[in-house]
């Protein structure tokens, strides 16, 4: 089960992870943007990680945790991500409402509530060269695994691979969104840096959940 303060911790190791790794993510995004994404992820997770020190762990729900994490990155962030991440976790709150903790189902149903309010918040879909082409087939394999049976840290596992693939297939793609469809076949070769992130993302989760 996955109780306010598991989740707590999986956001502060994502923040861990995109600080660490904000040079790489923003170099991606120089070729083919506005060479900012990774700074741009870390300041909107740092934000995260300051606003849930703040709650109250004893009575917070995952929703709560989910909301704040919403609240705090869109108004850190005002830039495209801004808005694709508080949506994705405000959808992940809505679709937790009402639990004091999360079990398996519960954590699948966040996650591909997260993928599909990016997808619907970005209007892309796949193959446009974004960050949906990494969270989209990490959400179905997350859930393919769990229609298998697979624990929660194997659902994860499975979900982390089909995000690093994806966000790997990227570099084949020719971008048709985002300041990186103004070079067309320029963007050939390249990965897009918010698959990059998502990747990463995904895979923290995952190490996350493994430590349960």
């Amino acid at each position: 089960m996955i109780t306010s303060q598991n989740l707590v911790a999986v956001f502060l190791a994502i923040a861990v992870a995109i600080e660490k790794d904000k040079d790489r993510l923003s170099e991606l995004d120089g070729v083919i943007g506005d060479a900012d994404h990774g700074v741009t992820m870390s300041i909107g997770f740092t934000a995260v990680k300051n606003a849930l020190a703040g709650l109250d762990l004893a009575e917070a729900e995952p929703a709560t945790v989910f909301n704040t994490a919403a609240k705090s990155f869109l108004k850190a962030v005002g830039a495209s991500s801004g808005p694709l991440y508080a949506t994705a976790f405000m959808r992940a709150g809505a679709a937790v409402k009402g639990r004091s903790e999360l079990d398996r189902d519960a954590m699948v149903e966040a996650f591909q509530a997260m993928a599909r309010g990016i997808q619907d918040r970005g209007k892309a879909e796949r193959g446009d060269k974004t960050m949906v082409d990494a969270w989209l087939p990490a959400s179905e394999a997350l859930g393919e695994a769990a229609g298998k049976d697979a624990t929660l840290t194997e659902c994860f596992e499975a979900a982390a691979k089909a995000a690093a693939e994806g966000a790997e297939a990227t570099k084949a793609m020719v971008a048709s969104k985002g300041r990186a469809s103004r070079l067309g076949e320029r963007s050939l070769g390249h990965m897009d840096p918010g698959a990059a992130s998502t990747a990463l993302i995904v895979q923290t989760m995952a190490e996350e959940v493994a430590k349960l």
